[in-house]
């Protein structure tokens, strides 16, 4: 009984709009860290996906229909409420101004060196690992 009292204030205490603040200013911020030089797979992309769908669906709450049943919001509903990039594409535009950034510096800077470094040995039997350049 104590925890539902103490849900209910917090869902009180707080506005939807300082609930979207946080999450913009907290919550993504902390999963994207150093996103620009993650490999993301199918995998990892859908784990991103229904991690902030989930924390979307905390944040607005139910919807009730007009039979008065209620039912969560569809992810359509959450990407028109948002109004803002989806995480990928948010992750691929930092990857995208980290590369850019690399290719300005100088020839004998560390970080370019390793970005045009190509491997002397061969690779293994199998198929190859996905690079950040690809």
């Amino acid at each position: 009984m104590l925890l539902y009292k103490q849900k209910t204030i917090i869902k009180q205490t707080f506005k939807l709009h300082s609930k979207i603040q946080i999450y913009k200013t907290i919550i993504r911020p902390t999963v994207t860290n150093e996103c620009e030089t993650w490999v993301l797979t199918t995998s990892d992309e859908n784990q991103l996906y229904f991690f902030v769908r989930k924390i979307l669906r905390k944040i607005y709450g139910p919807t009730q229909n007009p039979d008065g049943t209620w039912r969560i919001k569809t992810n359509d509903e959450l990407r028109h409420r948002m109004k803002q990039e989806d995480i990928i594409k948010f992750i691929k535009s930092q990857r995208l101004r980290w590369a850019a950034h690399v290719m300005r510096l100088e020839n004998t800077r560390t970080t370019r060196k390793i970005t045009k470094w190509m491997p002397y040995k061969t690779r293994p039997v199998g198929r190859p690992r996905l690079r950040w350049m690809d």
